[in-house]
């Protein structure tokens, strides 16, 4: 089993990390409602796919 011989230092950990960010959240018109609002999410007036689901 491979052991590192040193500490990976934070810079270098931190060099590692800065390609994993985040990607943009999916945001898209709903021409139900005439909002925008998150893919797969609930709006905010409690309408999903056109149906009221929630109060």
């Amino acid at each position: 089993m491979a052991v590192p011989a040193r500490k990976t230092s934070k810079a270098k950990k931190k060099m590692r990390r800065a390609h994993q960010n985040h990607a943009k959240p999916e945001i898209s018109f709903d021409e139900s409602i005439g909002e925008y609002r998150h893919s797969h999410r609930v709006s905010l007036n409690g309408y999903y796919k056109g149906k009221k689901v929630a109060k």
